[in-house]
């Protein structure tokens, strides 16, 4: 079986449509599939009626990934399983879209001092339905105004410190669990491996999340190497945490497509063990 649980559409920073990513979830025959949008769950209703036009099975997770702050970090809460209609969550959610639109409308000042005349709504308007991210203002840069690629947007002008960055006034790590658990959902550590800290920051991080009664980490992905694989495995059973696993999917590439994702150890709990895994 084959199990994703960390996706993204076009209602966040993905660049296909739920009904695109059912498509491409078929394609891969990969048969659990969580949709975790940033700090939205607008996609989901869409991505239940694609699937409905499948007859090949496709268990969908409904998720989010809710983004916070911690000690000068952005880290992201992946919530599984969550009740998109539990007021408490679609109440939160309403408060993130307000700090993202926020912090777009700063970054877009920023980066009309830089020269980029017009740029918000452009990305505005890249983004559609979805929420307008950083990522929407480095597609735009690249493809309106010249900028060779999208690394080179982060780190030119939108990366930590650079000219554009805005620090967004995100929640703390407890309070997205928090929301997650009254949603009825399960919260996950999303992809440890790729936060730029040493291995004494991860422990700590890992410590403080699982002491905010988080419920899982998501396994090192497929790029990341072996030592690494082993010291994620060793902070999940020394905080008593289960394990997840999910390709972080926003479009296909050759290092990144759905479904592709690190096999959890054997010796680890999965998140989705005690599940029911039948697709309706």
């Amino acid at each position: 079986m084959k199990i994703d649980l960390h996706s993204h559409t076009t209602f966040s920073d993905g660049q296909l449509s739920p009904a695109e990513l059912i498509q491409r979830a078929h394609t891969m025959q990969v048969d659990v599939l969580a949709i975790t949008d940033h700090d939205t769950t607008a996609g989901l209703p869409e991505a239940h009626e694609a699937q409905r036009q499948h007859s090949r099975p496709l268990l969908i997770v409904d998720g989010v990934e809710i983004s916070t702050a911690w000690h000068n970090f952005d880290i992201h809460i992946v919530g599984l399983q969550v009740d998109t209609q539990h007021p408490a969550l679609t109440t939160f959610l309403s408060a993130q879209a307000e700090r993202r639109e926020e912090r777009a409308h700063r970054i877009a000042d920023k980066l009309e001092k830089c020269g980029f005349d017009g740029v918000y709504e452009k990305a505005k308007a890249n983004a559609g339905k979805g929420q307008i991210t950083r990522a929407h203002f480095a597609r735009v840069l690249v493809s309106d105004y010249g900028v060779s690629s999208m690394d080179a947007v982060f780190k030119k002008y939108l990366g930590k410190g650079k000219r554009a960055a805005v620090k967004a006034q995100w929640p703390e790590i407890a309070e997205a669990v928090d929301i997650i658990h009254q949603a009825g959902g399960q919260a996950v550590l999303a992809h440890p491996a790729h936060y730029d800290m040493t291995a004494k920051w991860l422990r700590r991080l890992v410590d403080e999340f699982s002491q905010a009664d988080g419920d899982a980490i998501e396994c090192a992905s497929v790029a990341v190497g072996k030592q690494k694989q082993m010291l994620i495995d060793e902070l999940a059973v020394s905080n008593d945490l289960k394990v997840s696993t999910g390709s972080d999917f926003h479009f296909p590439s050759r290092w990144t497509e759905l479904g592709r994702s690190a096999k959890p150890s054997t010796s680890l709990t999965r998140i989705w063990d005690s599940w029911d895994l039948s697709a309706s």
